[in-house]
C-alpha cells in the first residue's frame, strides 16, 4: 500500500487533490479529488470513499492536519 491512499485517481471536479495528512505518521494520510478550492462532490466518490473523507474531516486536529488542496499528479 501507498504511503498515500488516494480515494481516486481520476479528479471529476478538475486536477487538483484535498490532501489530509497524518498528524503522527509522516508520508500517510488521505486524498480526494477536488476544485482548486477544495470542495470534494461527495456524490461523485464511492461509499468507501465518501465515509473517509467524512471521517477524515472529523478528525482533523486529533489524527489528521488541516487539509490542504494540491495539484493532482496522475501515477
Amino acid at each position: 500500500m501507498s504511503a498515500l491512499h488516494q480515494a481516486s485517481h481520476a479528479s471529476p471536479t478538475g486536477r487538483f487533490q484535498l490532501r489530509f495528512e497524518s498528524l503522527f505518521q509522516q508520508g500517510r494520510g488521505l486524498a480526494f479529488p477536488c476544485d482548486g478550492k477544495g470542495q470534494v462532490q461527495l456524490d461523485d466518490l464511492s461509499e468507501r470513499a465518501r465515509c473517509n473523507y467524512l471521517y477524515a474531516r472529523a478528525v482533523v486536529g486529533r489524527e489528521f492536519a488541516t487539509p490542504t488542496v494540491q495539484p493532482q499528479f496522475d501515477d
